[in-house]
C-alpha cells in the first residue's frame, strides 16, 4: 500500500467518524431533553404529593437533606 492510499485511508476513516460523532451530538440533545422533561414531572409530582400530605394534616419529609 502506497503513502498516498494509506493517506486517503485515514481521511476517509475521519470523515466516517465526524459523521458518527455528529449522529450522537444529535441523539445526547434528544437525550437531555427527555431527562429535562421527567425531571420536570417528578418536581410536579412531587408538588402534588407534598400537598397531599399537608392536606391530611402530615408532614412531608424533606428528600435529600440531610
Amino acid at each position: 500500500m502506497g503513502a498516498l492510499e494509506k493517506m486517503l485511508d485515514g481521511i476517509t476513516r475521519v470523515v466516517k467518524m465526524d459523521s458518527k460523532v455528529e449522529g450522537l451530538a444529535s441523539t445526547i440533545v434528544d437525550q437531555q431533553k427527555r431527562i429535562e422533561d421527567l425531571t420536570g414531572r417528578v418536581i410536579r409530582l412531587e408538588t402534588a404529593l407534598e400537598i397531599a400530605l399537608i392536606a391530611q394534616g402530615k408532614q412531608p419529609k424533606q428528600i435529600g437533606k440531610d
